[in-house]
């Protein structure tokens, strides 16, 4: 594992292992054991899209291994103004131990990956979060206890949540539904992905997709990059909403993930949310601990 671009690269082994040392930074951070894993390290972070959670949970996830983190917004970096990201990533490759970044384009991140000679982390483009779903991940181990037997639904946009929560699923083992309007397709690059897997559905049945689910997700219906369509998914997502009648059909001890920020009475109401808060936040915080484990498993030598 040099890098982590996209959850398809990875094993299971490999997504068990970051797994399990989440669970013991995470420990470690509860018991005030110290752990300067990554001291002296450097991690140049870039970011062309705002965030709340990817920078505060990296750059405190840095200072806890130890190192330095250095926010850079595309308006601080030459790339902004035009610069080859591969020179980009040549030159970052020489002052720092390792980069994250968060942009549109995937294609961006493999590139950056390609030239660099540090690892690259990819805390978001349009097609992949993989960061967040190893949080979702975690959270979903701590509250159910394995993985074994449980049924996903994911309930909206066919986005980087989607593609990325269903392979990190069906990969440790978990049946995955999909429920979303018609016209919202998967990307061919996930859809090659789940051919021919018996735990993986689609459906625009949002009842039919939750019935005894285990977990139910959903995220916001316009992405960002996607404002221009906002109204257009108003409409489309009427139905497609996380709400009584619809953990009603799941499982009695179903728990309800959101990445944030939620878009309350959209995607999902007040009600739900404020009944499943305590777990998306820990669904949140688990941002912070994932993200460390990726960091020690990328950067420490």
């Amino acid at each position: 594992m040099k890098h982590l671009l996209k959850l398809i690269d990875l094993s299971t082994e490999e997504i068990t292992e970051i797994l399990n040392l989440s669970d013991q930074l995470k420990y470690e951070l509860k018991n005030n054991i110290p752990h300067p894993r990554l001291a002296g390290k450097t991690l140049g972070m870039i970011f062309q899209k705002s965030s709340t959670r990817t920078r505060v949970s990296f750059e405190v996830g840095m200072y806890q291994l130890g190192g330095h983190p250095l926010f850079l917004s595309a308006n601080d970096l030459q790339i902004g103004r035009g610069e080859p990201t591969a020179d980009t990533a040549r030159v970052m490759s020489r002052y720092c131990d390792g980069i994250m970044i968060r942009t549109f384009e995937q294609a961006e991140v493999e590139e950056f990956a390609k030239y660099s000679t540090i690892p690259v982390i990819n805390a978001l483009t349009d097609f992949a979060h993989p960061c967040q779903i190893f949080a979702d991940l975690l959270t979903i181990r701590e509250y159910k206890g394995s993985f074994e037997g449980l049924k996903v639904c994911f309930i909206g946009d066919t986005n980087n949540m989607a593609n990325s929560f269903i392979v990190g699923a069906l990969k440790v083992g978990m049946k995955f539904t999909l429920a979303s309007p018609a016209g919202y397709v998967l990307h061919p690059e996930i859809a090659a992905f789940v051919k021919d897997n018996p735990n993986f559905e689609q459906t625009t049945d949002v009842l039919a997709a939750t019935k005894e689910a285990d977990v139910v997700v959903t995220d916001v219906w316009a992405s960002m990059g996607d404002e221009a369509e906002a109204q257009k998914r108003q409409q489309d997502f009427v139905g497609y909403q996380i709400n009584n009648e619809v953990m009603a059909n799941a499982k009695s001890d179903a728990i309800v993930l959101h990445c944030l920020p939620a878009h309350r009475e959209e995607e999902i109401t007040t009600e739900v949310f404020e009944k499943y808060a305590n777990v998306i936040f820990d669904e949140a915080e688990n941002r912070l601990h994932v993200q460390k484990a990726i960091l020690v498993k990328l950067m420490e030598k």
